[in-house]
């Protein structure tokens, strides 16, 4: 008795599981779980947003991140009810096509006893002349084409003519269902196998990278799978960045010439040239490499009082998208040999923090850019002097100083001053901070997603699905001829809609002037004349 309850509680569950109405409510689930992941920061594209988040909302932050709320796509929650409408559309939709591969060898049903009782009859007599019953039926049947119809033959000389069209709709919305089936098993299957990785790379003859490694990425997000160690190697170096601007600062067009080497050509030392745009991405051994964006690295040349230089060209970041005003900082460590105490160099290092100008524009002492493009390049920088915290082993900001180091006194402002292309500035022990000028960088996307071109056709195929279901209709028309009276042979007609009801009259009306087009009819009464004579 126990196991009948449970076999029965199963199978009803199942069943539940299974339904259209469940699939409905769990794609509907699945949307509203997705809100989340659009209104709040998650930890795999930006993890200082995340812990900033944490930081500024101390109560419910932490009750956020144990919910999984900052981990939307990958949260226990989320995953599960991807995995129940996974399941709940294999058990719905298995059942429809076997019943629509059933319903495609099936013959089109009899008709009807009574077709006076269908939505739409039509009755007529045709001459003998015309021909007889069998010589009749043969002639409709073949105005029929089209239609999946068979003749059938009943006893008193009556022939019925069954026919049915638009079995293309069920199976229309079948692809349909089983494309969406599709494009959630290839979205998952892109969450376990892509990976993506973001990296700045100087222009103008800069030292370019290869993405063999993580590591060569400023940024990597892996798929659950992917552990970093089977990367497709690419290694891309960046001749030249050209951008193009409206008088008003406005982008026009954005490009890069790039050199690029993959496969064979690593081991040969060979390099291709590709010319790289703004959705036109290189394509190479499933991997695609995007132009994301682009911005200024100023160079900067340090000359300590001993005469040893070092020289730096980093990166600073882009704060105003129109006139490209950036901000940035760079550290500089003393060559070996100009400081013999190891105390001393630390407390000699330098730091450089300020804006960058690519079209210098001063308001009194105060830089700004008056244009995106590097046409009088200009900083405004603070020149820092003492423990830059380079020994710590502390990660820090590449766009700013640490702040500790400065609060606490062991990294002191030496002087503030702007600076055009060539000038420098001297300190007070002797050492000379110049600024260079400034190259272009590019920020490059490497993307691998093997399911990317299945998520393509499945989002086809869904549509077209979609388009025939909607187009298709089904229709179901019954022929029925017996001999008449006085040497006429009777034809009735009955047709019913399917499925959209909408225009089967006049659909009906031309059907019908089609299969009795030629013959002579003694007369003709449609279904509502018949049944308006029925009243009267």
């Amino acid at each position: 008795m126990a196991a009948r309850s449970v076999r029965a509680v199963a199978r009803n569950t199942w069943r539940a599981l299974t339904s259209m109405g469940t699939a409905l409510a769990l794609l509907f689930l699945l949307a509203l779980a997705a809100i989340p992941g659009a209104l709040l920061p998650q930890r795999n594209l930006n993890e200082a947003k995340v812990a900033e988040y944490i930081a500024v909302h101390s109560t419910i932050g932490p009750w956020l991140d144990r919910l999984q709320a900052f981990d939307v796509f990958s949260s226990f929650w989320f995953t599960a009810i991807y995995a129940l409408l996974f399941i709940s559309l294999v058990g719905c939709l298995s059942p429809r096509l076997l019943e629509h591969f059933v319903s495609l060898r099936a013959t089109p049903v009899a008709a009807p006893r009574n077709l006076g009782r269908l939505p739409k009859h039509h009755l007529a007599e045709v001459p003998a002349s015309s021909g007889d019953v069998a010589g009749l039926a043969t002639a409709v049947n073949d105005r029929l084409r089209g239609w999946r119809r068979v003749t059938r033959s009943t006893d008193g000389g009556v022939t019925e003519i069954s026919a049915e069209k638009g079995y293309l709709r069920e199976f229309g919305n079948i692809v349909f269902h089983f494309s969406l089936l599709g494009l959630l098993v290839a979205i998952a299957a892109g969450k376990l196998f892509s990976y993506e990785g973001n990296v700045i790379v100087i222009a103008d003859g800069g030292p370019g990278f290869c993405s063999a490694s993580p590591a060569a990425f400023d940024s990597f997000r892996a798929g659950n799978t992917v552990d970093g160690t089977s990367l497709h190697p690419i290694c891309v170096r960046v001749n030249d960045f050209d951008a193009t601007y409206l008088p008003s600062g406005a982008a026009v067009s954005f490009q890069a010439d790039i050199d690029y080497q993959a496969g064979d050509a690593l081991d040969a030392d060979t390099w291709q040239p590709y010319l790289l745009k703004v959705n036109e991405p290189l394509r190479v051994g499933g991997d695609r490499v995007y132009l994301q964006g682009h911005g200024y690295a100023p160079t900067f040349t340090v000359t300590f009082p001993d005469g040893q230089t070092r020289t730096q060209t980093l990166q600073w970041r882009p704060d105003d998208q129109i006139t490209f005003l950036s901000s940035g900082a760079m550290r500089f460590d003393p060559p070996g040999g100009t400081y013999a105490d190891e105390r001393e160099r630390r407390k000699n290092q330098i730091a450089i923090q300020g804006l960058f100008a690519p079209t210098g524009q001063l308001d009194g002492t105060l830089l700004s850019s008056s244009f995106p493009a590097m046409n009088d390049p200009a900083v405004a920088i603070d020149v820092y002097q003492g423990d830059t915290g380079l020994d710590t082993g502390r990660p820090q900001s590449l766009f700013s100083l640490d702040p500790r180091m400065i609060d606490q006194g062991r990294l002191t402002k030496a002087t503030r001053v702007n600076l055009s292309a060539g000038e420098d500035t001297r300190l007070e022990d002797g050492t000379v901070v110049r600024f260079d000028g400034a190259k272009q960088f590019v920020n490059l996307q490497v993307s691998h997603d093997p399911a990317q071109i299945w998520v393509l056709v499945f989002a086809m195929t869904m549509m077209a699905g979609l388009l025939v279901s909607l187009i298709v209709r089904r229709r179901r028309v019954w022929v029925r001829l017996s001999q008449g009276p006085a040497g006429t042979v009777n034809v009735e007609i009955g047709g019913l809609a399917r499925t959209d009801n909408a225009g089967w009259g006049d659909e009906f009306e031309r059907l019908t002037a089609r299969l009795l087009a030629g013959f002579e009819s003694g007369s003709e009464k449609s279904g509502s004349e018949e049944k308006k004579a029925d009243r009267l």
